[in-house]
Parts: structure tokens; C-alpha cells; sequence
């Protein structure tokens, strides 16, 4: 089996049948024999900050000397990136070599796994076969009945925010989504709570009560931006005083003091983690989709906020670095969003809105999407593809002396950053 072939297997279309359940993970990592047995976890779940909190977490840990896994999802430019090793993605031989390791076991099993769980799996196995010391193990959905929930404890459980997103799986609720999030929680083992919701915060603690887990929670007003510009963020958490991030985008700041406040629990716990190692580890992040510049001239930036509070933290960010000035929105949604808040969010800071259907089968048609927005009275168009709406709003943004925003799905990522990149090549602009 070669790469190609690899990855065909994994995204067949009959791995996409969902039946919540940990059987069929708890069966194929059997087979293998249980190689998660094999791993210390710091299992991250929420409804947003989580990629982001991972990856300044395994940077750091990587910084101090940690051979570390990293798992996240969804991928943004390349599948090998859902599994990494001190910052390195899986190799093209390796996901082949045990992709087919893996293949006649899941085809044995009378219920098959979901696309999820195998790559669950196979990931499981290469932590194990690298000997990670740590894995930093995120969630894909929910919490509860998630493949990643199949591992028996982990080291520390984080719980980076609760809002509405995925409602008719992980319920309509606050208190719903937060049950099944606090499914992660194991016993003994401590749980950090990073988020504001007072409903989730009652919800999450009692879980950590009834598994005799010690329970922490970020304390935000420890928090004090200090510098926030376009070349990253400098803030003050508690006793960590002028601390440099490279990500953009209001909320990394808040990310980065909950990396800092699991990285005392850690400490605590006996991880040798000394200061020089969280400064450099976190400058040393890198993590694509955030409030990412993608071009200098004309300045575009992508942000992968899809929910309604992703949306609302990458306008708030785009008002904090841009005040009054508006912008060239390039958007697109999934039709089971909160379409209205999101359009109302991206109205009140676009200058013009360039709409496209993300390439999902979930996705609003961008007809449909641009109406929402002249309805509004904000000025909007739709068009077929994303790269005539990249062309087109980075030509206006030129003509205009403005700036592009990408914001509302992650699956345009990798196409809004190739036609970007194609669109200043061809009109010899500065890339990056």
C-alpha cells in the first residue's frame, strides 16, 4: 500500500457511518494490542481553543526535552498533519506502512470503524511504536463517546470552553454539551476548566467531583495584553510576566495563559518543565488557520472561526487590530450553523462580502449565503468558485487600499491560501 492508497482507504465512503459508541475503537485497538496502553495523554476537549491550546502545549513540552505526539483535527493543508512528533507530521511511508497494518483488522470487524476511529488508531500505534512521552490527544467531537475517550487515564484532562456547535449530536444545551465534554474527565486524574459559562463550569466541576478528580479553573483576569500588533502578542499571565506569542487573533493570549495554567498543574505533577522552555516553546509555535497572515501586499489574513463563538473572537480580533476600518470579507458556512449570528457578526465589519460554498456537502450554496448579507444592507457577492472570489476580493483590496479577511469554514483554508499565493505570483506582489 502506498500513500495515495493509504488515504483512499481512509476516507472510503462507507467509514463515514457514525453509530455513537466506543466498541468498535475498544475492538480494533484490541487487535493491535492496545498501544494507548502504552502512552501518557493530556486529553484536550472543547468546542473551541482546543488546536490551538495543543499546540502550544506539545511545543513547549517538545522545548523541554519531551519526545511528544500531537493529534488534532481536522487537518488544514495536509492529512499527515493530524499526527506529529516534536513538530514533525507523520511521514508518507509511515501513515502507508501502518494504514495497511491496521486495514485487515477493520475490515475483519462485523461493524466497521468510522473514518475517525481508524485514523484514531493508526495514530495510537505510531505514538506507541515512536515511544512519545507524551501525547497531546485532542478531541474530534464531544468528549464522552469520542474515539480518543477509548484510553484508560491520562496525566491531566483540559476542557478549554463550551458554546452551541454540533447540537443534534452533542445536544441543545450549555449543560448537554458540557456532559458530554466532561466525559474525558478519568479518575484521580486532575481536570483544568478554561472557560467562562457558568452553566458548563457546574456542570464540569460536579463530574470532576464524582471522579474523585482534582479540579482547576483559569482565573482570565490574570491576563493583561500588553503589546498587540501584527507581529505577535506579548501578555502577562499571573507571575509569568511579558510572555511572546507568534499567533495573531484576540483570544490566543487567553489560550496561551491556559497552556500556562496546565503547565503549572504539570509541574506540579513532576514534569520537569522550566521556565526558558515555556517562553521559547511558545515563540516557537506555529499553528495555521488562526488569524493567520497569509499576505502582506495586499494584507490578507485567514481565520478558521466556523461557530458562533470562533466567528465572534475573529471579529473582536479584527476590531482590536483594525478599529474602525472595514474590510473584504471571503466567507463561507455550513447551512447547519447559526447562519444569522455569524452573517451578523462578518456584517459589522465588512466592507464587501465575497461568498462561496466550502467544498462539503453541509455547505449554504453562496447564493444563498450573499443574501443574508444584502438583506442586511451590507454590499455582497457570490461566486462560483473560491478562487474567483480570492482574485476578486484581493483585486478590490488592492484598488481600494484595503484589507481581506478569510473567516467561516476551515475546509476553505488550503484553497483560499493556494489562490492567494497564485494571485500575487501572478501580480509579482510580496508572498509569504
Amino acid at each position: 500500500m502506498n500513500y495515495k492508497e493509504a488515504l483512499e482507504y481512509i476516507h472510503k465512503i462507507n467509514w463515514c457511518f457514525c453509530n455513537p459508541g466506543l466498541e468498535r475503537i475498544e475492538r480494533l485497538c484490541s487487535k493491535l494490542g492496545d498501544p494507548q496502553k502504552k502512552l501518557k495523554f493530556i486529553h484536550v476537549a472543547g468546542t473551541n481553543g482546543k488546536g490551538s491550546f495543543c499546540a502550544m502545549l506539545s511545543s513547549v513540552l517538545s522545548e523541554a526535552g519531551y519526545k511528544t505526539g500531537l493529534f488534532t483535527s481536522p487537518y488544514i493543508k495536509v492529512f499527515n498533519e493530524r499526527m506529529a512528533i516534536n513538530g514533525d507530521m507523520i511521514s508518507d511511508d509511515e501513515l502507508a506502512y501502518l494504514t495497511e497494518l491496521v486495514r485487515p483488522i477493520a475490515d475483519e470487524m462485523e461493524e466497521k470503524p468510522t473514518e475517525f476511529e481508524l485514523i484514531t488508531a493508526i495514530a495510537f500505534e505510531y505514538f506507541a511504536r515512536n515511544n512519545c512521552d507524551y501525547v497531546v490527544l485532542e478531541c474530534g467531537l464531544g468528549g464522552r463517546l469520542d474515539s480518543t475517550n477509548i484510553i484508560d487515564t491520562s496525566v491531566l484532562s483540559v476542557i478549554t470552553g463550551i458554546d452551541f456547535d454540533h447540537t443534534a449530536i452533542l445536544g441543545d444545551t450549555i449543560e448537554k454539551i458540557a456532559f458530554e465534554k466532561a466525559g474525558i474527565i478519568k479518575s484521580g486524574t486532575p481536570c483544568l476548566w478554561c472557560g467562562e459559562n457558568e452553566d458548563a463550569y457546574r456542570v464540569i466541576s460536579k463530574r470532576a467531583e464524582e471522579c474523585n478528580s482534582p479540579f482547576y479553573s483559569v482565573d482570565h483576569t490574570l491576563t493583561r495584553i500588553n503589546r498587540f500588533e501584527l507581529d505577535g502578542t506579548e501578555f502577562d499571565y499571573g507571575k509569568y510576566k511579558n510572555v511572546f506569542i507568534p499567533l495573531l487573533g484576540e483570544y490566543q493570549p487567553f489560550n496561551a495563559s491556559n497552556v500556562l495554567a496546565a503547565i503549572d498543574i504539570l509541574r506540579h505533577l513532576g514534569v520537569d518543565i522550566k521556565e526558558e522552555h515555556i517562553r521559547n516553546g511558545l515563540k516557537k509555535v506555529v499553528w495555521h488557520a488562526r488569524f493567520e497572515i497569509i499576505s502582506k501586499s495586499p494584507l490578507v489574513i485567514a481565520d478558521g472561526g466556523h461557530n458562533p463563538e470562533g466567528v465572534r473572537s475573529a471579529i473582536n480580533s479584527v476590531k482590536r487590530y483594525f478599529k474602525d476600518e472595514k474590510l473584504n470579507i471571503i466567507s463561507g458556512v455550513m447551512a447547519d450553523k447559526d447562519t444569522g449570528y455569524i452573517s451578523g457578526q462578518i456584517g459589522s465589519v465588512a466592507k464587501e462580502v465575497f461568498c462561496v460554498t466550502p467544498d462539503n456537502p453541509r455547505a449554504l450554496p453562496s447564493k444563498e449565503y450573499a443574501k443574508l448579507y444584502n438583506d442586511m444592507g451590507v454590499k455582497s457577492s457570490h461566486y462560483e468558485t473560491v478562487k474567483d472570489a480570492v482574485f476578486a476580493a484581493m483585486q478590490n483590496a488592492i484598488d481600494t487600499g484595503s484589507s481581506v479577511l478569510c473567516v467561516g469554514s476551515l475546509y476553505m483554508y488550503s484553497e483560499v491560501a493556494k489562490y492567494v499565493q497564485q494571485f500575487n505570483v501572478q501580480n509579482k506582489n510580496e508572498t509569504i
